[in-house]
């Protein structure tokens, strides 16, 4: 009966999409074995169902996806990959924990609209998790507020949202998410700490021979390239802002400057000296002055090591120290992330997200890099914490004069971090310049509609629209 219920009547969609699929097996064949675990069809029908089920979740070209691996998807599309393996059944009760977090702002609206269909199609019953009120205010009747574990108040929407009772929820409803705007960087343009020149990626490249002998063949022609000549520049102490939908590029681009996708074509150019695309083939001192902050932290520090070690670890490799220098090192890098010493002795999983969100932003600076890449550090956090992770990244950057790469789908946190922006659509540049141009006189369509996409960007360009009136 268990076996029944779970999946078929009762589908949960996590919040982490990578850690929930299977890394060795295709999406389609993940989808696969849910379809015909819950529909008892066969092998031809699966599939079917399968290409349906990518598709109504917006995925494009379900085929090509189809047979791709998790890792070569983006955050979005996996995330509508699990989505889509939640409604491999026909559920009566659906769990969605942070479903969008991922996702920029165009795609949520596509995914939200989606959850609404399926709930007037089959009237599931619908526990949406999130710290987001703004999707909470479209998607709920009913709303509980949590607080360490304890329930503080509930109500209808209405009356939470205009009639707040517990000083928490007035606190969640009024907290800004404003940032003291950095002042501007005057980097010299001739002089560029990061130069990259015509970057292009593809999952689906093959090789010449391969290539030639598939010409012709839909499939070896499906998967267009991820990234399509990409330049731009970054100097010392800026931050360059990379903006986009799910699946535009954000990240690869992202990866490859650090080093972790090394087959594409292009050039990099870091601190006056050619820069290697893999990683095994830069140097320690390399590898050292470039550092990323992924959007998952838990994924990405080691579960059976303790924080301290952790941290230690980039002490010891890059800068040579001994173990007790390295750990009072370690235990300052904890203090400067306004984290108390007993996380010291703590494994990962016993951490809030906002503390293990700061624990890998500590391990970055422990190197002490000239470039940090920031891959939707705070996409899985409420607003409180993002804005303390915010002004926290910023200080860090005042005092060590580090460079950012921020990959965010996130206008409004973009707006107060950047001093310019990139705008990515299906791996092309649509447009950039500096934030105050971008945000206040965009010029592309496509920039245009992500910046009408986006709540409190539209209200704040209607009231400047308004005001030079």
């Amino acid at each position: 009966m268990e076996g029944h219920m779970r999946g078929a009547r009762i589908a949960f969609v996590p919040q982490n999409p990578l850690s929930s699929l299977t890394p060795h097996m295709k999406v389609g064949s993940q989808l696969d074995e849910a379809v015909r675990r819950h529909r008892n069809c066969s092998a031809k029908e699966a599939r079917e169902r399968t290409l349906h089920l990518l598709s109504a979740t917006g995925l494009p070209n379900p085929t090509a996806l189809y047979r791709r691996y998790p890792h070569q998807l983006s955050g979005g599309q996996r995330q509508r990959v699990v989505i889509a393996a939640a409604l491999a059944g026909t559920p009566a009760l659906i769990v969605l924990d942070e479903p969008t977090t991922a996702l920029d702002r165009t795609t949520e609206v596509q995914i939200l609209e989606l959850i609404q269909r399926l709930r007037a199609e089959f009237n599931p019953g619908i526990v949406y998790v999130s710290h987001d009120l703004h999707v909470i205010s479209q998607m709920c009747d009913r709303v509980l507020v949590m607080l360490d574990g304890v329930v503080v108040e509930e109500g209808a929407k209405e009356r939470i949202f205009n009639a707040p009772r517990h000083e928490y929820t007035r606190t969640l409803l009024g907290t800004s998410s404003r940032l003291e705007k950095p002042q501007p960087i005057h980097s010299n343009p001739d002089n560029p700490l990061l130069s990259v020149r015509n970057l292009a990626f593809s999952y689906g490249s093959r090789p010449g021979w391969l290539r030639r002998l598939l010409r012709g063949n839909e499939s070896a022609q499906a998967i267009k390239p991820t990234l399509q000549n990409i330049s731009f520049e970054i100097g010392q102490g800026e931050t360059l802002g990379l903006v986009g939908e799910s699946g535009s590029g954000k990240s690869t681009a992202g990866n490859i400057v650090a080093g972790l996708q090394a087959s594409a074509e292009g050039t990099l150019c870091f601190a006056g000296q050619p820069l290697p695309i893999s990683t095994f083939k830069r140097s320690k001192e390399a590898r050292r002055k470039i550092q990323i902050v992924f959007q998952d932290p838990l994924s990405s520090l080691n579960p059976r090591q303790r924080i301290g070690a952790i941290l230690m670890r980039p002490l010891q490799i890059f800068h040579g120290m001994p173990r007790e220098a390295a750990r009072i090192r370690a235990l300052k890098l904890l203090e400067d992330m306004s984290l108390p010493p007993e996380v010291f002795t703590k494994y990962p999983r016993q951490l809030s997200g906002g503390q293990q969100q700061r624990v890998a932003i500590a391990r970055a600076f422990a190197a002490e890099p000239q470039l940090i890449i920031c891959d939707e550090i705070t996409s899985a956090l409420d607003a409180r914490i993002q804005l303390q992770i915010l002004r926290l990244l910023k200080d860090l950057q005042r005092t060590t004069g580090t460079s950012l790469l921020f990959i965010s789908h996130d206008l409004g946190v973009v707006r107060e971090m950047a001093d310019r922006v990139m705008v990515l659509q299906s791996g092309m540049i649509r447009e950039s310049g500096t934030t105050e141009s971008v945000f206040e006189r965009p010029i592309d369509s496509y920039t245009k509609l992500l910046l009408g996409a986006a709540p409190g960007i539209r209200q704040h360009l209607a009231a400047a629209s308004a005001h030079v009136s």
